[in-house]
């Protein structure tokens, strides 16, 4: 009994922190492209950039100190209560923005939410109460006088409080660069990725300080701890070369999604396969950080997707050698000890499966709440060709799985002839003319909710699945 709680505790912790890692997600992934811009901008035109530019450098830290945390503001209140929530949440954002003197990513994150939370169940409560013709003056100058009041909260409270735990956590960064420790820190970040808490870590600890840092010297090595593309390829490698089954036929195109595509959620089921390959991505980690460490490499801006592409983009000027060098280094670390341990293991054990480990990175990423998901047939039933004219693939981000997923679909319609529009998003964003909604089998439930008038179906793997061809017949008759 004892046990079994303790795994129920634990098994809870890891599920809340798995939402947290979702919600900073949510705020910072569709405001990636204003990043990658502002990194751009800052390795082109700084005075140690590549093409250096007083006047248009002075994009830069506007950029970094208004526009980003204003986005991320925006995004996060939007995402708890519509439009009216994302506004509140910019105007609360302005509030720790000025109350500080750093860029405010971390305030942003914690105000835009809390200020739209706030206006939700301020809304909640005077529901059904105001007068007809009112309900306009009531919406604006309730959103006008909650955010103004939680603006001034924001400027005098969290901003100040926010920048010195900021400060607090690079003066920690700091210390174990200086002890040339930082490496280290991929003990824990690599078993965080398998077990789906990279989000937070990433987004929430490491981004932020990140970006403070490379306004501050024009580059920053955490922008690498985590998107390091080389200990998931070390360890693909290893299952092409020495692999069995269906691991190893799917190794190759996991590598080119993983390495160019920078979804690095492609290699998670081949440690689940044999979890002692954790040790090779830990091993690739600390290594690709030391080299990435001794040898003064940064990025200007984050590499999201973790792609080699990104890393190229991001390196800065005379740096990308020593990017490149950690990635490399990376690689060989974690393919030499993947090799060994998968060579070395026994013989007489089954075949290690691929879908089975799939699976259950579907539960772990989930929560475990698989059994709970609705059918697909609780929706609508199968429409006719002359009924379907948008398809959408929906995934957590609306930008990894899926995207892949619309892709391979999206061929197959135009071999068989068939025209139909497909697109990708995320499940809380499927849009209202959506005829047909494709989801992994543990976002089904979510999906139907945000578009009961679609139909939906259900997959195991959106690179591979008997659906794809079904529904490309069933459209082609």
């Amino acid at each position: 009994m004892s046990n079994e709680t303790n795994t129920n505790a634990s098994k809870g912790i890891r599920v809340r922190v798995q939402q947290l890692g979702r919600l900073l997600s949510g705020m910072v992934m569709p405001n990636i492209g204003a990043f990658i811009a502002w990194g751009l901008i800052t390795a082109l035109f700084i005075p140690t950039g590549w093409f250096p530019n007083e006047n248009l450098g002075a994009l830069v830290d506007p950029m970094i100190k208004y526009l980003l945390p204003l986005l991320i503001g925006y995004t996060g209140g939007q995402m708890i209560h519509g439009k009216r929530g994302a506004v509140i949440g910019a105007v609360t954002t302005v509030g720790v923005i000025v109350g500080a003197e750093i860029p405010m990513f971390l305030g942003a994150m914690i105000v835009g939410p809390l200020a739209a939370w706030v206006l939700k169940q301020f809304d909640k409560l005077i529901e059904g109460k105001i007068k007809s013709g009112f309900e306009m003056l009531v919406n604006n100058f309730s959103l006008g006088i909650i955010g103004g009041a939680l603006t001034l909260v924001a400027y005098t409270g969290i901003g100040p409080l926010v920048q010195g735990i900021t400060q607090a956590l690079s003066a920690g960064v700091d210390v174990l660069v200086n002890a040339n420790l930082l490496p280290l820190v991929n003990i824990i970040v690599e078993p965080a990725k398998v077990l789906f808490l990279n989000n937070a870590i990433n987004h929430g600890i490491f981004s932020p300080i990140a970006t403070e840092e490379s306004a501050r010297i024009g580059q920053s090595v955490l922008y690498m701890l985590e998107s390091n593309p080389g200990p998931g390829l070390g360890i693909l490698l290893a299952y092409w070369f020495f692999g069995r089954g269906s691991a190893k036929s799917s190794a190759p195109g996991a590598v080119v999604i993983h390495f160019l595509g920078g979804i690095h959620e492609i290699y998670f089921p081949y440690i689940l396969m044999k979890p002692v390959l954790i040790l090779a991505a830990i091993a690739g980690g600390v290594a690709g950080t030391f080299t990435f460490q001794i040898l003064g490499a940064g990025l200007v801006g984050p590499a999201s997707p973790g792609s080699i592409i990104a890393y190229f983009a991001m390196a800065p000027k005379g740096g990308l050698i020593s990017v490149l060098a950690g990635v490399l280094v990376a690689t060989i670390v974690s393919f030499a000890v993947a090799a060994l341990l998968l060579k070395t293991g026994k013989k007489t054990d089954e075949e290690p499966n691929l879908e089975e480990a799939s699976a259950k990175m579907r539960e772990m990423k989930t929560g475990g709440m698989n059994d709970q998901v609705a059918p697909a047939s609780a929706a609508v039933a199968n429409l006719d060709k002359e009924n379907v004219n948008k398809i959408v693939f929906a995934c957590d981000a609306g930008m990894g799985s899926s995207a892949m997923g619309a892709s391979v679909l999206r061929k197959k319609l135009q071999q068989a002839g068939v025209d139909i529009t497909v697109v990708n998003s995320a499940v809380s964003e499927i849009p209202d003319d959506a005829d047909i909604v494709i989801t992994q089998k543990t976002l089904t439930e979510r999906a139907i909710a945000k578009n009961p008038n679609a139909e939906h179906i259900s997959i195991d793997n959106f690179l591979k699945s008997p659906r794809y061809d079904e529904l490309v017949e069933r459209l082609k008759d």
